[in-house]
């Protein structure tokens, strides 16, 4: 596929028409902070955002989302397959979405995830402004970087450079006033997605195969994991900003006449007193992740270590949003790994 250019002067106008046509969803602003929502016009896009709030995965996986609705002995499926364009994702939360898909296409397909994954577009974009808790330059992965769009934007003096990776990227093209890069421009548009890896102020001092030795070896530690999870008010809100995090419960909801109603999945987070408790019948039930150590501990080794293997990178993208949302500010992974090694 083929690399374009586009004038400054005349990227608002792609956006806007791109915008008529389709359906796109971009990073907009939220007063002082940043979310994934409709863009209508050029005017709402903001790529110089430094992290959303919540990660893009809510477009393919909204926080609720009806799976099947059922009326006495009928039932329907609703699977959602309208496409949208995703515009404007930085690569750590493109390389969620890469993570997603596998886990979500693997065994038994998840049809209400992939009809609109797979009818969508994603346009990713560099990052311009760096939150002050991400550490995506220092995720180790064993690839090139994310596979999961169809085109990359970058941002340089004078406009912009669109690397189309398939033909949903190409079809693009249609909209703006895009001519073929030089080049100059595909180079230089290189020097800027590279200079930014070492623009994050927060490290890993440890390479990730390091990390997930130590960390699983790290299991039996109950006080390590008591002690760094002493202040946790399990309350979830590091894993409802993960971009990784893929875990749901399933609800039905019955309407009044107590004969239809609706099956609906919601996000759920391990991090919850709740989420590891079954119930044994007879009013009894059983915690088998009691503690908030435990609970503490299981999201560190899902991060760190016990999906590295399959995925061929750790299951944490660095975006820093777990460690901005924790109201006890203790479930920055940097700061939990880089104790665990020093152990």
């Amino acid at each position: 596929m083929n690399p374009y250019f586009i004038t400054a002067n005349d990227f608002d106008a792609f956006v806007t028409k791109m915008s008529k046509d389709k359906k796109v969803i971009g990073p907009k602003a939220k007063k002082q902070k940043f979310v994934f929502g409709e863009i209508k016009s050029a005017d709402h896009l903001r790529l110089d955002y430094d992290v959303t709030i919540l990660p893009p995965k809510k477009v393919f996986t909204p926080t609720c989302q009806t799976l099947v609705t059922f009326d006495g002995d009928k039932f329907e499926g609703n699977v959602d397959n309208d496409g949208v364009i995703l515009f404007g994702v930085h690569f750590y939360d493109i390389r969620g979405i890469d993570i997603t898909d596998l886990l979500f296409r693997e065994n038994n397909r998840d049809v209400n995830y992939l009809a609109k994954r797979e009818a969508s577009t994603i346009v990713g974009s560099n990052i311009q402004n760096v939150s002050k808790r991400s550490f995506w330059g220092s995720i180790g992965t064993s690839d090139s970087g994310p596979k999961g769009h169809d085109a990359f934007l970058t941002k340089m003096d004078g406009g912009y450079v669109l690397e189309c990776l398939t033909q949903k990227g190409e079809d693009l093209v249609k909209f703006g006033n895009w001519s073929k890069a030089s080049a100059a421009q595909v180079s230089e548009a290189e020097k800027i997605n590279k200079d930014v890896m070492d623009k994050c102020s927060q490290k890993l001092s440890h390479s990730s195969s390091e990390i997930a030795e130590k960390v699983r070896n790290s299991f039996d530690n109950q006080e390590l994991w008591s002690n760094l999870a002493e202040d946790c008010f399990s309350c979830g809100s590091c894993n409802t900003v993960c971009p990784t995090c893929y875990c749901f419960d399933v609800q039905d909801k019955w309407n009044l006449n107590q004969v239809s109603g609706m099956r609906n999945r919601y996000w759920d987070s391990c991090l919850t007193e709740d989420f590891a408790k079954v119930s044994l019948g007879a009013g009894s039930e059983e915690n088998f992740r009691e503690t908030r150590g435990e609970r503490f501990r299981h999201r560190i080794m899902r991060k760190a270590t016990y999906l590295n293997e399959k995925l061929g990178t750790p299951a944490c993208v660095g975006c820093g949003r777990c460690s901005a949302a924790c109201t006890a500010d203790i479930a920055d992974p940097v700061n939990v790994i880089n104790k665990i090694m020093e152990v």
